[in-house]
């Protein structure tokens, strides 16, 4: 019984239930192993899939013989993750225009206040790292998010993953190299992103071309993702005049119908727009010195499980 547990009570794991059943064991990690899967596969609907699934082989387990339900379970997740992931990337040679990662809402409440865990947590889900992290090959992508994400001991994951520790320690510094090269080089305060995110937005609704311009980087990039189901750019746009003028001819013809809302996305602010109740799109700005450096579109209507109940 875990020392803060009232004497003559019972633990029990979320939503009620008592924590040495199978059921309060498996909800005890259900949301780490949800971690595990989102990270690994960028899509929220697919994450659930991996961790139902990993559900039901618990249920099926012999647990007389599992000594340690923490890694069995992470072992199972990150397995079913890495089939998943190489069916992916063979999907995504066919998508349309440029891929994100799925959004969600990451409101990490006072379990991780702004610390150094709560940075890290941050980091680990951005998009930007995400983005990155399509650059890994399975078994890198396993290691880089084991270790870097969630701090899992280079034994512990070589037995998951089947590897020997020799191995999974070369995986783990080809991923964080890989990972290192690709990522954006620069820290924002949160409260500034979340300032400059609140001007950028009122710049681009307000049509105001000129604040717009004064805002983004001369190098600013913006990336659509629609799949090919919404309007959105089949590909990068570059530099800051022609970013802007796309943003100022979108806010001229948005719907003064639209419902915005600006909450906390994969770790950042992002705007979320909505239309007659449902997720429209979803805007997310990366700062580098005081300018916005990249603009991220997500209008891909099958990429807002993650959104689902806001």
């Amino acid at each position: 019984m875990p020392a803060d547990t009232p004497t003559g009570t019972v633990d029990r794991a979320p939503g009620g239930v008592p924590a040495d059943t199978p059921t309060g064991l498996f909800e005890r990690h259900r949301p780490m192993l949800l971690g595990v899967a989102y990270r690994m596969l960028g899509r929220a609907a697919d994450a659930e899939d991996v961790v139902q699934e990993a559900w039901l082989r618990w249920t099926a387990e012999d647990r007389t013989a599992v000594r340690e339900p923490r890694a069995f379970l992470v072992r199972i997740t990150t397995r079913l993750a890495i089939d998943r992931l190489r069916l992916a990337h063979t999907r995504r040679e066919t998508y349309v225009g440029p891929w994100l990662p799925e959004p969600v809402v990451t409101e990490f409440g006072p379990a991780a206040p702004d610390t150094a865990e709560r940075a890290l947590l941050a980091d680990s889900v951005s998009l930007a790292v995400l983005v990155v992290l399509e650059s890994l090959s399975p078994l890198e992508r396993a290691v880089f998010v084991l270790r870097e994400a969630f701090g899992f001991p280079y034994g512990e994951i070589a037995t998951a993953l089947d590897r020997s520790e020799a191995a999974v320690r070369q995986l783990a510094g080809r991923a964080r190299r890989h990972v290192d090269e690709g990522r954006p080089r620069y820290d924002v305060d949160p409260a500034e992103r979340r300032d400059l995110t609140e001007r950028f937005l009122a710049a681009a609704a307000g049509g105001d071309l000129g604040e717009l311009l004064a805002l983004l980087a001369p190098d600013v990039r913006l990336v659509g993702d629609s799949g090919g189901k919404s309007k959105a750019p089949l590909r990068v746009i570059e530099t800051a005049d022609k970013v802007g003028r796309f943003l100022n001819a979108v806010a001229r013809e948005a719907d003064f119908l639209y419902e915005h809302r600006l909450v906390e996305v994969n770790g950042a602010p992002a705007l979320v727009s909505f239309v007659d109740g449902r997720v429209d799109t979803v805007f997310q700005i990366e700062v580098r010195d005081g300018r916005v450096q990249t603009v991220h579109i997500i209008r891909n209507p099958d990429k807002f499980h993650g959104l689902k109940g806001m």
